[in-house]
């Protein structure tokens, strides 16, 4: 049934329409549609009736005064709703009596013909007829069965007299269409109606599962003393439907009270309260119940035998859900579509693709719901490319997909990066008017994001009709692994005006702190961490951790990582690495064998930590012992990048013939990045030919990537050789390749700004230019050179061209504007530091007395009085990749 497009009124308590008379009547039923089997509505017996009339006589052409009623009946006894219409609209001045709409209207419904059914209350109402409680009904059951709430409303406005079942088609249809509170609303304003009306045995289930359905334990105990007190305290229908609205409110210890105390029970019974454990995540008391269920020779139905095998994969126990699947079989149960489908759901979750599979060829009609189930087990069990192939004969079998398929289908599609396929999905979920289910417009989000198409992504959020937490924090992680931490973190302020974060968004938004370096905010995170109570929850402890690591901190980082109670290899890997990009080479080893000690197993990237943290810090023959002992005493495999690291260290450390060879007897094939490491090292200690020969190498195997043309142009301009450098940024911009614009972010009074190179746009900016100036006249004032002194324009303007751009200048000139005298300044820089930017940023430490921290690409500087913790060794490099 279709949501109304606007939001229907409900009534004030002033509203005229609640002055009921005093009499009304009690309808025979409640079913909000015809019933079918009804004698006047039943197929079968039109087709006995056609039988023995076959030839139903043509629309009469009588008199203006014949009677069009009976003709009118006659033929919508038939079916024939187009000719009984014609009829209707050639009736002119002879009245249409009450039967004859109420059968008109009642046909219309069960057709769900909805444009004849608007036709013929056009004509109710141009032809001025009573609306009485019976036709009011029969339009008010239409009107709600079409998804017409706002009609509905209309119509029950202008009724004179209402009788319970008015209401009834009321409230349950604006429970249908998911206005939960509304319903509530109207069940309320019923009881204060008076004029003898009172809830019936059919009212209870409608508002039990409004009540349930939000969950309102508070209304659902008001709603169950109400049942008490009318009389219907014994009534089996309502009873289970009193026992899934507490199910459902998370209060199961009430639902099995009834449950216990119901003087009859049926299916739907044993079925609402096994599901009502299953629901709360008590699935061994559902299961046992299920037994108790079998035991009392209550024979399951469908339901029960899907909701147990779907518990059977919630405990993945495959012992158990192969009996189910036993059982099911032995009663039958498996020629049933819906049976199948659920036992496709639960192998796939054990991970039993073959099982899956199985069952899947067997079903002989498969629904849309057996090719998700398909296609979703294969894309969680990291099979995204069988997911399409399966997806792809489902459309050759011209089955429609839905919401939970087009989500399925999307998520293979960003594990695959298939951006081509991802936009034809997004086309058939705009074609089929999928887009409004928040979970399809989710999905979306992720895909582009994964995709590097965050203004696709954008797109796709801004125009979602209802965001939730998952909407808001697939934004915010899509900002942040698109390199945009900045963006991520102004909508994470936007959110929080709306939608309460959880634990996923909280992780998102500490990583784009710990990106720019948002110190205040990311402690502002914090804080709200440890409000929440989520402070322990998932990768949180470990994601602040990380923060604290980025931003420099590492005092706060070891007090997080002390008050971690459970220590994974994460959390030693994070501190690895923070001490890695420090060159604390000491202290990486030191607690690489705590984590040995207390028992914690080393992967793959603690060996990248730690080799790095060697590295950095000139330590060799430990690197050399910690690489030759990774397969032998840890059962890590070395891979190209514990490789890359290796030669990286034996480059930095000046052994580059012995690098060189070390690539030479590898046993897996080096790809450009250990070429690279090879490249860096010639780099540093200006080994120019061996530097071409691992530059040509990289070209053969990577062209597209500028950091290798910006690294081999930095080994040329160490050198001298301008020419070269020439020639290599001919060749760069012959090929397409743009250097990324330096950009550096500084956090002041909580807010963090960002630079970019020759950065003129910011409010301050002349007063950020004005204290550099001053800095560079103290500078010389108190004889430090600055490092571009001496050097040729030319020679400046292609360094100029090849390096950083010296956002960081800014960045620094901004924090000690807008900082209290002796505060430390942190800026985070996108490229790697340049050496004039080394030694400027040196001197400015020294000049204003303040600890000035630096974390480029690569490594963290701490300058003060004049040095930096790097030791000066020549470790920077002049541009990033």
């Amino acid at each position: 049934m279709a949501v109304p497009s606007n939001k229907p009124p409900t009534p004030l308590l002033t509203d005229h329409l609640f002055c009921l008379p005093s009499k009304s009547t009690r309808p025979k039923s409640l079913n909000l549609s015809p019933n079918p089997n009804s004698p006047q509505f039943s197929p079968r017996k039109a087709q006995k009736l056609s039988a023995l009339s076959p030839n139903v006589p043509p629309v009469p052409t009588t008199s203006s005064f014949a009677d069009p009623n009976p003709d009118i009946r006659r033929l919508c006894l038939h079916g024939d709703l187009e000719g009984a219409l014609l009829l209707l609209d050639s009736a002119g001045e002879r009245p249409v009596d009450e039967d004859t709409y109420v059968t008109l209207l009642r046909l219309c419904e069960w057709r769900h013909a909805v444009p004849e059914g608007s036709r013929v209350h056009s004509h109710i109402s141009s032809s001025n007829a009573h609306l009485s409680v019976r036709l009011g009904n029969a339009l008010l059951s239409m009107f709600v069965r079409f998804g017409e709430l706002v009609v509905a409303w209309s119509v029950f406005g202008k009724m004179v007299e209402r009788d319970v079942f008015s209401w009834n088609v009321m409230i349950g249809g604006y429970g249908k269409n998911g206005f939960l509170e509304e319903s509530l609303d109207l069940y309320q304003r019923m009881l204060w109606a008076g004029n003898g009306i009172r809830p019936d045995v059919y009212t209870f289930p409608c508002v039990l599962r409004s009540s349930g359905g939000i969950p309102d334990l508070m209304s659902g105990r008001e709603i169950h003393a109400h049942l008490i007190r009318f009389g219907f305290g014994l009534e089996t229908d309502v009873l289970n439907s009193l026992i899934t609205m507490y199910a459902k409110c998370g209060e199961f210890h009430c639902a099995r009270r009834v449950f216990d105390e119901m003087p009859r029970r049926d299916c739907i019974s044993w079925n609402a309260m096994i599901s009502g454990y299953f629901e709360n995540e008590e699935h061994f008391e559902g299961l046992r119940l299920f037994l108790t269920m079998q035991d009392l020779s209550f024979d399951p139905d469908l339901m029960t035998m899907t909701s147990v095998i779907s518990a059977s994969g919630a405990l993945c126990d495959m012992r158990l859900g192969k009996e189910i699947h036993g059982y099911a079989v032995k009663k039958k149960f498996y020629v049933d579509v819906s049976v199948s489908n659920s036992l496709i759901q639960m192998y796939t979750s054990f991970g039993s693709l073959n099982e899956a599979e199985k069952i899947f060829l067997r079903i002989e009609t498969k629904d849309v719901v057996s090719w998700t189930a398909m296609i979703s087990g294969y894309e969680k069990n990291g099979l995204p490319d069988k997911a399409l192939k399966v997806f792809e004969q489902m459309e050759e079998n011209d089955v429609i997909p839905d919401e939970i398929t087009i989500a399925s289908v999307l998520s293979a599609c960003a594990c695959l990066g298939r951006l081509d396929m991802g936009i034809k999905v997004h086309e058939l979920a705009r074609r089929n008017g999928l887009m409004p289910y928040t979970i399809v417009g989710n999905t979306l989000l992720d895909m582009y994001s994964k995709s590097k198409c965050i203004d696709k992504a954008l797109e796709v959020f801004r125009r979602m009709p209802a965001k939730n937490v998952i909407s808001w924090s697939s934004v915010i992680s899509g900002f942040r692994i698109n390199c945009q931490s900045f963006e991520a973190l102004t909508f994470f302020r936007h959110m929080q005006a709306d939608v309460k974060p959880n634990s996923v968004t909280l992780i998102a938004a500490l990583s784009a702190c710990a990106a720019v370096g948002a110190l205040m905010c990311g402690k502002e995170i914090h804080a709200q961490t440890l409000r929440s109570g989520l402070d322990s929850e998932g990768y949180l402890p470990n994601a602040l951790l990380d923060l604290y690591v980025k931003c420099g901190r590492m005092e706060y980082a070891w007090m997080q990582f002390n008050r971690l109670e459970e220590k994974d290899v994460v959390s030693y890997n994070i501190m690895l690495t923070g001490y890695a990009m420090r060159g604390h080479g000491d202290l990486a080893v030191a607690l690489f064998s705590r984590m040995i000690d207390v028992g914690v197993h080393p992967d793959e990237i603690t060996f990248v930590a730690l080799l790095c943290a060697c590295s950095r810090a000139g330590m060799v023959s430990q690197g050399w012992n910690y690489f030759n002992s990774m397969a032998q005493k840890y059962l890590v495999i070395p891979n190209l990048r514990h490789y890359t690291c290796m030669v990286d260290l034996l480059g930095r450390a000046g052994f580059l013939e012995e690098a060189h060879q070390f690539i030479k007897d590898m046993p897996i094939e080096p790809d450009a990045a250990i070429w690279g490491a090879l490249l860096n090292g010639c780099r540093i200690h200006r080994k120019v030919e061996l530097g071409e020969l691992a530059a040509k190498h990289i070209f053969e195997l990577d062209t597209d990537s500028v950091g290798y043309y910006m690294l081999l142009c930095n080994l040329y301009a160490d050198d001298g050789k301008w020419n070269q450098v020439v020639r290599v940024r001919k060749a760069m911009r012959e090929k397409g390749l743009v250097v990324d614009p330096g950009c550096s972010w500084v956090e002041a009074k909580g807010v963090v700004h960002a630079f970019l190179s020759a950065d003129e746009s910011h409010p301050q900016i002349k007063e950020i230019y004005a204290v550099i100036n001053g800095l560079y006249d103290r500078m010389k004032a108190a004889g430090f050179p600055l490092p571009e002194d001496g050097l040729s324009d030319e020679a400046e303007a292609s360094k100029a061209d090849i390096f950083c751009g010296h956002s960081e200048r800014l960045a620094i000139a901004f924090g000690l504007i807008n900082s209290l005298p002796g505060m430390p300044v942190r800026v985070t820089k996108n490229l790697y530091m340049c050496q004039s930017c080394h030694s400027i940023v040196k001197m400015i430490s020294k000049i204003v007395r303040r600890e000035i921290t630096v974390r480029d690409t690569e490594q963290f500087h701490h300058f003060k009085d004049g040095r930096c913790s790097c030791g000066d060794e020549g470790y920077w490099k002049s541009k990033t990749e």
